[in-house]
């Protein structure tokens, strides 16, 4: 029971793949204090030992997690910001079934320091079962190429230098404008009628937005419609949707929560490697209809060829496994991000009719198309897709091991020693953000106004939604033009208000609403 409740308290960006990681207080399994490095921190000699970093005893997580503990059932925030209080703002957890230790910091300095520190080959813990699944079960499929989710050190580096100028190109995010609002457009018409009486979405309006989500990022990744949309959904598509949901309720089971699979083989682990085959199956299978399609059809344009398109030509088999990594990466992310923005702007709808105006310069009438040019201009928008993103983030932090011995609020981190950035608490604290609890998106606007901080007036490296660094998201701008486009659509076709409390968060893979999402839509006039 302890160990289930401790396994929930954090979870870090690892390049938009998502990485939850499990702390259970225990003996030292982790990193050993040596002495310093060349090139390590100047502050190394004078600093404390890495062992004497303020811990959790194991005692105290059995007091403190059963119920009627501080931390029992309280939200994932609050966990933190407990932990911050009673431990201060750098905490060691040490690592349990051979698991490395990690170390905690709330102090963005600390950000800083970690990733200009990095190194030229970052790196951040990989999950396990991906890594095991590419490079010990299939390497017959995966031909030694792990992608961006499980590479580190030079074969990252290969992989990223052959994405990079593909996937972070504006002239390519622009080419996917049209067709992801045509898929919008849509979802808006389902939107209209899965509304109750009262105009309120039903409660699982959640794995809605999760099956818009998929359907952009097949278009994106595989060139095609997986048609999860459809109103006669295929046996095909549901079978899409139930195996990424299960993929990842198995893979928090047996990465994030403590599991016993790298020892023994459990059932768990047997029906996750045929839930990774299915998948794969499938992507591959649309890679393959692709190739057809565009070895038929060529793009002659290389400025209009697709994300596929273009890989194929440099690496068919980095090809395929960057679009399997883009459909696993790209659904619960997105989701849990535009779940957050839409709640901050149904509870300030004079923030909401803001951004409506705004839009409407765009989009004079409700069915006026979204075009690469028309979306240039919105400034508000942006602001706030960033302000909902920085109050309700899809994930708790970025993570990396130290790329020299450092020193952190002086303690000795050893070289290699994971450490998590707890920037979900960071970035609402009045320490780092002024007015950090309120919803602002003016403090993303260039001009700054009257009465309201800038973000400028923050630290930072207190928000990274994206991680920072050479290891920075390498989907970031189509993340942000696909939460564009859904929110820009959702706001010019409705009114919209939430009348149901605290919007409550829970922490898997990415942090996820707990509540119903019975946002109340109405239809605007014009």
């Amino acid at each position: 029971m302890q160990l289930k409740s401790v396994s929930r308290v954090f979870t870090f960006n690892s390049n938009c793949f998502n990485r939850t990681f499990s702390i259970v207080p225990t003996r030292n399994y982790g990193v050993q204090t040596a002495p310093a490095s060349e090139g390590s921190d100047p502050e190394w000699d004078n600093a404390k030992p890495y062992e004497s970093i303020p811990r959790m005893t194991l005692m105290e997580s059995v007091k403190n997690f059963f119920p009627g503990g501080r931390y029992h059932n309280v939200s994932i925030t609050e966990m933190h910001r407990l932990f911050q209080e009673d431990y201060g703002d750098l905490i060691r957890f040490p690592g349990i079934l051979g698991r490395k230790d990690t170390v905690m910091t709330y102090r963005p300095d600390d950000f800083e320091k970690l990733f200009r520190t990095e190194g030229t080959w970052p790196n951040r813990r990989g999950l396990d079962t991906f890594v095991h699944y590419r490079k010990n079960v299939r390497p017959d499929v995966f031909k030694g190429v792990g992608g961006l989710v499980t590479e580190q050190g030079e074969s990252w580096q290969k992989f990223r230098t052959i994405v990079n100028p593909v996937l972070l190109q504006p002239k390519t995010v622009r080419l996917y404008v049209d067709k992801l609002d045509e898929v919008t457009r849509e979802f808006m018409n389902i939107m209209l009628k899965i509304r109750d009486n009262k105009n309120e979405m039903p409660a699982d309006f959640n794995q809605w937005l999760n099956r818009w989500a998929l359907e952009v990022t097949g278009v994106i990744s595989v060139d095609s419609r997986l048609g999860v949309l459809d109103a006669e959904e295929s046996e095909e598509a549901k079978r899409i949707v139930k195996l990424t949901k299960e993929l990842f309720e198995l893979v928090y089971q047996l990465d994030i929560r403590p599991s016993i699979w790298m020892y023994y083989k459990t059932s768990k682990y047997h029906r996750l490697m045929k839930v990774f085959d299915e998948l794969t199956a499938i992507a591959m299978a649309k890679v393959d209809e692709a190739v057809v399609r565009l070895e038929k059809n060529p793009t002659t344009n290389t400025d209009a060829q697709s994300v596929l398109e273009k890989l194929l030509k440099i690496d068919r088999d980095v090809a395929i496994i960057m679009s399997f990594d883009m459909v696993l990466a790209g659904i619960d992310t997105t989701t849990s991000a535009i779940i957050g923005i839409l709640y901050c702007l149904a509870n300030h709808p004079e923030k909401q009719a803001k951004l409506r105006e705004e839009l409407r310069g765009i989009l004079p009438t409700k069915n006026s198309s979204l075009t690469p040019d028309n979306m240039l201009n919105l400034p508000y928008l942006r602001a706030c897709i960033k302000e909902g993103m920085r109050l309700f983030p899809p994930i708790g932090g970025n993570i990396r091991a130290a790329g020299k011995d450092i020193v952190l609020q002086g303690y000795r981190i050893p070289k290699g020693t994971d450490v998590a950035m707890g920037s979900m608490v960071a970035q609402q604290s009045d320490r780092f953000v002024p007015r950090a609890k309120e919803f602002l998106p003016e403090r993303w606007l260039k001009t700054k106004e009257p009465g309201c901080p800038h973000a400028k007036d923050a630290h930072p490296f207190v928000y990274l939604p994206f991680g920072n660094g050479p290891r920075t998201c390498v989907g970031r701008r189509l993340a942000m033009m696909e939460m564009e486009i859904l929110i820009a659509r959702i706001t010019r076709l409705f009114e919209y208000r939430w009348n149901y409390g605290d919007l409550n968060i829970q922490t898997t893979l990415v942090n996820t609403p707990v509540n119903d999402l019975k946002f109340q839509m109405m239809e605007v006039d014009s």
